[in-house]
């Protein structure tokens, strides 16, 4: 999610435009460096099909 479509629930202002401590305090939370609590489910569930197969190609070479 991007900081400029975000509503301040403190102040009822954009949080991009940073108002109120609570917008500037997410508005800095959310430009960090994103990490693993970024990836969005649909790339986590293509991972897990991914490995799956994977998986299941090794099983199958192997049998």
């Amino acid at each position: 999610m991007t900081v400029d479509r975000l509503v301040c629930a403190n102040c009822s202002g954009p949080v991009a435009e940073g108002r109120c401590p609570v917008c500037r305090a997410n508005r800095a939370r959310m430009q960090q460096e994103p990490g693993w609590s970024s990836i969005s489910p649909a790339t986590l569930i293509a991972l897990l099909v991914a490995l799956l197969a994977v998986v299941l190609v090794v099983e199958h070479a192997t049998a």
